[in-house]
């Protein structure tokens, strides 16, 4: 190799070695990031002394704000394998009354061993559990359902199914959360011994007042007890019918009807037909346990008297306090707003 060529080889491989080094040059120059001194910003982790909680709601309280009908549409994820109506199974076993009913227990289907050995009934905790993830909670299964990642699904799932039955499940709810959703307590209160005093009025009124002192009675509560005495009985019935009247009609009837979504899973507004309860046209002023055709509880039998507005507000805020023993799944309105709306609008049906 002559003196030239090796010169030019040489003077080649410089060149490129040279065109590396400024490219590194200018990258450096145009990415070029400061490793010294304080970082610019500091991504912060969670470590182990962390001490924040995170408000736990229990199944109790999740269930006491279940609405059965956003339940009725995710039950269209197991319409394919389930039927409502009693007896009717399909790939998978009929589902009217499934809450608090026996596992494994729906007449002429064939369970896998997987549930048939569980045991036990399907309370609302339990399918909870179960609708989390079948396949976990009875392994071995033939359910192919992945399962219910949201707690709202499935509570809305149970309140839904807990309707379509003869005998709904009593569900235990929340306790009752103190007026911070509706007016303050003092407000509350006076409102309910105002009501209260009117209802009683009007009552007394039936008897002994005149159909005019009736009604200025149950706006004032205060009938004067001599000249009452004097009125004939059969004038006072009007003037109770009209107190009533004037309680339910300060309800907001539009909104009631909202409301009365929460009770149609169980009650229907037409006269004469009884479902899982009983129907309630008319049931404003009716007498408790009155429904022709409905199997009432003992509980229910032994309350006595009328369904006056009053005593309607009372029951709808936690009937199972009002009536211990009945079968009513139904939480209660803990908004005082909602049961004068709905008492409205049951009103208005039937007028």
């Amino acid at each position: 190799m002559d003196t030239m060529t090796f010169t030019k080889a040489a003077a080649g491989v410089l060149g490129a070695f040279l065109v590396f080094l400024l490219g590194k040059w200018a990258a450096q120059e145009l990415y070029y990031m400061d490793s010294h001194g304080e970082a610019a910003y500091v991504i912060e982790t969670e470590s182990d002394e962390s001490t924040e909680e995170v408000a736990e709601v229990s199944f109790a309280e999740m269930m006491a704000s279940a609405d059965a009908d956003k339940g009725e549409k995710v039950f269209k994820k197991c319409s394919a394998c389930h039927k409502l109506e009693k007896g009717a199974n399909s790939t998978g076993p009929y589902l009217y009354g499934v809450v608090g009913r026996a596992v494994g227990a729906a007449d002429g289907f064939g369970y896998s061993d997987a549930i048939a050995g569980l045991g036990g009934d399907w309370t609302p905790e339990r399918l909870n559990e179960f609708l989390t993830k079948p396949g976990a909670y009875a392994s071995g299964t033939t359910m192919s359902f992945a399962g219910l990642k949201k707690d709202s699904d499935r509570v809305n799932l149970i309140a839904f199914l807990n309707g379509n039955s003869d005998a709904p499940y009593v569900i235990e709810a929340a306790a009752e959360v103190e007026a911070a959703d509706g007016a303050a307590p003092e407000e509350a209160a006076a409102a309910e011994v105002a009501s209260e005093e009117a209802a009683e009025t009007a009552e007394d009124s039936s008897d002994t007042a005149s159909a005019e002192e009736a009604g200025a009675a149950a706006e004032v509560a205060n009938v004067d007890a001599e000249a009452a005495a004097e009125a004939p009985a059969e004038e006072a019935a009007p003037a109770a019918a009209e107190a009533i009247e004037t309680v339910a009609v300060a309800g907001d009837i539009e909104a009631g009807a909202k409301v009365f979504k929460k009770c149609a899973a169980c009650h229907k507004l037409e006269e004469g037909k009884n479902v899982v309860g009983p129907y309630l046209y008319g049931v404003v002023g009716r007498p408790v346990a009155a429904a022709e055709g409905f199997k009432y509880t003992d509980a229910m039998k032994e309350v006595g008297g009328e369904w006056t507005p009053d005593r309607l507000a009372e029951f709808l805020t936690k009937p199972r306090d009002f009536a211990p023993g009945t079968s009513m799944s139904f939480a209660g309105l803990r908004k005082e707003d909602d049961r004068t709306n709905v008492i409205a609008y049951l009103q208005s049906i039937a007028n």
